[in-house]
């Protein structure tokens, strides 16, 4: 079964291990700086490989990242890749009001675009933190300029999801002027089930995860959206203790077998930039 006569979005959500929604409760925001960064040697590892396969990814990516690392940012851009905004501080937008929503998106925004010198068309949130709760989230991205947000997961969660959402890009808003592309799912019976990356890819046999891609390609005709994180490549980041069973098993399974099988999905699929698939239609 051939899996390369339709591409992909590869995708980097551009935050360190410390930054995790799920950390939030044992690392407070005031200690980053304190603890020892390893975002900008992960991500230049991520940006070799990539070369290595020819391919050209979308890099959702921190303000709190590029204020700091901005030759990072710049080999982002000057390597060819897309770069795109996941917000400054990587705060849920369950947790913000429309007006903190709305600053703390501009002030990344504007920080990506000075120092990528580039447009900056697309959106992430944190944690997939958009959902029937907060829709108003995306008429704020639309106002401030975005062309897309990729930032519904159409899956039940306990931490996120909009599983009623569609699986597939559509436009939510009334204007119709953004798109929001969710990340990838394959349909099982009644349910979605995770196809995009994160701990999904960790926690299942790669074999999975190639089938179930493979069939949104091959029999449903349309392009996946894959996610991972620069952390998630590091199996020698600082462990952090107090944290729940939960928690633990989630961020740290099969960390020291994540790039080999990245390696395999990037040689078994075709990939390209979320602007170059989803906008260039």
């Amino acid at each position: 079964m051939s899996t390369k006569h339709i591409s992909n979005a590869m995708t980097v959500d551009v935050e360190d291990y410390f930054q995790v929604s799920a950390f939030e409760k044992n690392i407070s925001r005031n200690d980053w700086d304190k603890l020892p960064c390893r975002v900008e040697a992960n991500t230049h590892r991520i940006l070799d490989m990539f070369a290595r396969y020819d391919v050209s990814a979308t890099f959702f990516t921190l303000g709190w990242v590029a204020q700091r690392y901005p030759d990072l940012i710049k080999r982002i851009v000057d390597d060819g890749h897309e770069l795109a905004c996941h917000g400054f501080s990587h705060i849920r937008v369950t947790e913000q009001t429309p007006e903190e929503f709305r600053d703390d998106v501009i002030r990344a925004k504007s920080l990506l675009e000075d120092i990528g010198g580039v447009a900056v068309k697309g959106y992430r949130a944190a944690s997939y933190s958009i959902g029937a709760s907060n829709l108003w989230a995306l008429d704020v991205l639309e106002d401030i300029g975005f062309d897309y947000s990729s930032s519904i997961y159409p899956v039940k969660h306990d931490l996120y999801g909009m599983p009623d959402a569609p699986r597939f890009s559509f436009e939510p808003t009334a204007k119709k002027k953004l798109l929001e592309v969710p990340v990838t799912t394959v349909r099982f019976g009644n349910r979605n089930i995770p196809c995009g990356g994160g701990g999904y890819f960790r926690l299942f046999p790669y074999s999975i995860s190639k089938y179930a891609l493979a069939r949104v390609n091959n029999l449903e005709g349309q392009s996946g959206v894959f996610y991972f994180h620069p952390w998630e490549i590091d199996p020698d980041q600082p462990r952090q203790k107090n944290i729940p069973l939960k928690t633990r098993f989630r961020h740290y399974l099969n960390l020291h077998r994540m790039e080999r099988r990245l390696e395999r999905l990037l040689g078994d699929f075709s990939w390209n930039t979320m602007g170059a698939i989803f906008l260039e239609r």
